[in-house]
């Protein structure tokens, strides 16, 4: 595939899971094109699959039909191209800043020298200097996301793929995780897959933003942001372009509220 093609491509994707005697479709006939260092928003009521689009990206497990394609590659296991982070950020108590950072690196088998240079690389990227050697107990939730994120990219993976990242930080420091993420994957040429139940989040941070309906999630629609890429996130609540691209998401997904009210995230 040349390189003006979808990085990712989803060809009437869908899967169904087998639980406790019970089906359950999770998706369905999803068609959707990623393009290289593009920033994709997934919105949605709680249960229509978002994330476990992330998961077959990822080759976590297979879609039950149609397909999905890596840089022109069927996806048919764990695939080393993306890196996954959640909610949690699953640092290892036992381990400083720098420990948390080179895990895969370790796995990776790099050389000593090799790794000690691309962890400083790191602390310094996500503006972690100073803190090296403290534990993720001594750290600010927003000092532990930064370090999830600086792992995330150690072993420089050219898809971000992110559930709820920032779901549990206060608005400031989600603002300021923002602004990072946004600055890391412009300067990094990445591609993100970001899934989030913050409509505005999504209206700040993506190029394109897709509905889904509720479970079996399909897409309901595509809106590309009308927003520059180089944009402002903390100016960004006084631009009418983007105060009109977050008012038509909550128009798209506040109907679907009393659909899946009581029904697990």
């Amino acid at each position: 595939m040349s390189m003006a093609g979808p990085l990712i491509a989803f060809r009437k994707a869908g899967k169904t899971f087998h639980v406790d005697g019970r089906t359950v479709e999770a998706v369905r006939d999803i068609d959707l094109d990623v393009a290289r260092g593009e920033f994709v928003a997934l919105v949605g009521p709680s249960g229509c699959g978002k994330s476990t689009l992330l998961n077959m990206v990822a080759g976590l497990f297979q879609p039950s039909a149609g397909s999905i394609t890596y840089a022109g590659t069927e996806v048919v296991r764990v695939n080393l191209k993306t890196g996954y982070m959640t909610q949690n950020d699953h640092l290892l108590p036992w381990r400083d800043v720098v420990g948390n950072i080179q895990v895969p690196l370790e796995i990776q088998g790099m050389p000593a020298t090799q790794m000690r240079k691309r962890v400083a690389s790191l602390i310094e990227l996500v503006g972690l200097t100073g803190f090296e050697k403290s534990y993720p107990a001594q750290l600010s939730g927003g000092m532990r996301k930064r370090t999830a994120l600086a792992r995330l990219l150690a072993y420089d993976p050219e898809t971000l793929l992110l559930d709820e990242p920032f779901a549990a930080l206060d608005a400031q420091l989600r603002l300021n995780m923002q602004i990072e993420l946004l600055d890391l994957s412009r300067r990094l040429n990445k591609s993100v897959l970001f899934v989030t139940h913050d409509l505005d989040e999504a209206a700040a941070l993506c190029d394109r933003c897709v509905v889904f309906s509720p479970r079996p999630g399909t897409i309901r629609k595509i809106i590309t942001s009308p927003l520059p890429r180089d944009r402002n996130l903390i100016r960004l609540r006084h631009d009418p372009a983007y105060q009109a691209l977050a008012a038509e998401l909550w128009d798209l997904i506040t109907p679907t509220l009393a659909l899946t009210r009581g029904e697990a995230g």
